[in-house]
């Protein structure tokens, strides 16, 4: 386990590490100035340069791509706008210094907040099923506005790079609500590669699945979208939710309370009594997109569709158990052989789904783990490049990462266990996660969440019991006969004090009594509860020179030792 000394050396050290967060093209350099010049320099209007130059946020500058090999998976070049992201579109972009962040770093760095981004912040996700009803009934308003608020800072592409014209003469973007942002980033991200024509693509290729960037692009994805969120509420203490489905037999965040349940007049659609009834999505038909060999518009395509546990039970036999988490998390290999689905006993591939969780093995014809749960819903989910379109998306791969984060806490891998070369194209430690500008490196973000400031709410207690209690302990063992021995002697004196108290309080009550009585003739005492009368209060002095954690450690078990006596 890495102790919380080496969380704050790597929070400082990766602060000059990161790229800038934001997403898919930024408005300002969606033009036919930006296509032609090749650059996205905004200017911070904070204080009037590019880049915030002039207070320090950051410079533009030339982009440096990887040329480390990719895998044998995808064997062509210069074909698709993906490749060497984003020189097909950009090749100079803001780089963002310190806690600066942002296309034009105005804005922080995961974790930091305030007017000069001074002040870090560890943000909780929690269990959805464990909100307030309050809590869950926000969470869905806030999905909602998102799904009714054009973005006012990015837009998507709605043609290929070459469509646009060699000096961006036809640019062709389109505004997009902030949900369905993300929609179409998860599309672009997954879709075929096109070889020219129509349904001529390759279908071999994923920017973001199958490989070693599938769990460091979801995390930078869930906090780009947790980001948007906070923007368009205002509410900067909003967390993504996370559905903890070990041991589930049904969808229990199924419900008109929250993520919609089945309706009575269709079991492939949300009830009418839950919002997302009237969600429209998008993204969902790559066939027709690739025989007409153009990409996703955005535009609405059809109700959300969800029929959980109607689904293939040949392919998704049963759904993952306590057992098969806590196997995966066991293995010590983040990635091994291939790199890809076929990777035996690698922790990315047993986690994706594409292996037997109990022996890590690959396995064909089959989904388990993280593929399981999307095949389980039985329909917007279970299409890769669509999935995204349910809002159980976000509650379930915040669980994912929090496996992710597991691992990485058990394990305290070196960054040289990210494969530096021949993973499949995109998925290099050195490669930048498409679509995001700007830009992040795959193996920045294989790093534990404790650096991008935040934690999982079932994660806090062991972390309490490693990092804080265990170390006060071992301290305890070297002095617990001190520790019995004051607390012998502050009985001691606790009970002494306690007596003389009662006499005095019993001797004056007594001498109170007797004046009343004269006066008023004699009186039924007063009737206190036992728990006023046994109770003392009482503190026990620690000399100076004992260590502050002794204090803490004798406090805790005082208070725990009392509550168990009750």
């Amino acid at each position: 386990m890495v102790t919380r000394g080496l969380y704050v050396c790597a929070v400082v050290a990766l602060a000059q590490l990161l790229g800038p967060c934001v997403a898919q093209f930024p408005r300002l350099c969606a033009t036919s100035e930006g296509l032609r010049t090749k650059e996205c320099c905004p200017v911070w209007e904070g204080d009037g340069s590019v880049c915030g130059a002039m207070s320090g946020r950051g410079f533009c500058t030339e982009v440096e791509v990887s040329e480390e090999p990719y895998g044998p998976q995808y064997p062509h070049s210069d074909i698709d706008d993906r490749e060497r992201w984003p020189l097909a579109f950009f090749n100079r972009t803001c780089r963002c210094a310190g806690k600066y962040d942002g296309f034009n770093c105005g804005e922080c760095r995961f974790g930091y907040r305030g007017p000069g981004c001074g002040e870090y912040r560890e943000s909780v996700r929690r269990n959805v099923l464990t909100l307030s009803v309050a809590e869950q009934q926000k969470f869905i308003s806030y999905l909602n506005l998102a799904k009714n608020t054009i973005n006012a800072d990015y837009v998507i592409a709605t043609a290929t790079r070459a469509e646009m014209g060699a000096d961006g003469e036809n640019p062709m973007f389109s505004d997009i609500n902030t949900y369905d942002l993300f929609v179409w980033i998860h599309y672009y991200v997954s879709r075929d590669a096109f070889l020219g024509g129509p349904g001529n693509v390759w279908r071999d290729i994923d920017f973001a699945h199958e490989s070693a960037a599938f769990l460091p692009w979801h995390r930078v994805f869930l906090l780009l979208w947790e980001h948007e969120i906070r923007k368009i509420t205002g509410d900067f203490n909003f967390t993504i939710p996370y559905w903890d489905w070990r041991d589930t037999q049904a969808c229990d965040v199924c419900t008109d309370a929250l993520m919609g349940g089945r309706s009575n007049f269709n079991p492939n659609l949300i009830s009418p009594a839950s919002v997302f009834s009237s969600w429209k999505v998008i993204c969902t038909q790559p066939e027709e997109y690739n025989n007409r060999e153009e990409l996703c518009k955005a535009t609405a395509e059809g109700p959300l569709l969800r029929n959980p546990g109607n689904h293939d039970r040949g392919r998704v036999p049963r759904l993952p158990t306590t057992a098969d988490v806590d196997a995966v998390v066991s293995l010590t290999e983040y990635e091994t052989d291939t790199l890809d689905r076929f990777a035996n006993r690698s922790f990315r591939n047993a986690l994706e789904g594409f292996a037997n969780p109990e022996t890590g093995m690959a396995i064909t014809g089959q989904s388990t783990m993280h593929n399981a749960l999307h095949m389980f819903m039985n329909g917007s989910m279970s299409s890769v490049q669509g999935s995204a379109n349910d809002p159980i998306f976000l509650l379930h791969h915040a669980f994912i990462d929090s496996i992710f984060e597991r691992w990485l806490r058990t394990h305290s891998p070196p960054r040289t266990h990210y494969p530096r070369s021949n993973a499949p194209i995109g998925h290099n430690d050195g490669y930048y996660m498409v679509p995001f500008m700007s830009l992040y490196r795959n193996g920045d973000y294989f790093v534990t969440n404790k650096v991008l400031g935040y934690e999982y709410a079932y994660l806090l207690d062991p972390w309490f019991v490693q990092e804080f209690l265990t170390p006060y302990l071992q301290q305890a063992q070297n002095i617990w006969q001190w520790i019995l021995g004051a607390g012998i002697l502050g009985a001691l004196v606790t009970a002494l004090v306690a007596t003389l108290i009662a006499v005095a309080l019993r001797k004056r009550k007594q001498s109170q009594r007797r004046k009343l009585g004269s006066i008023y003739g004699e009186r039924q005492p007063l009737l206190h509860s036992s728990s006023e009368e046994g109770s003392a209060s009482y503190q026990t002095t620690f000399p100076e020179e004992l260590p502050y954690r002794t204090k803490v450690l004798t406090l805790w078990c005082r208070a725990h030792s009392s509550s168990e006596n009750q």
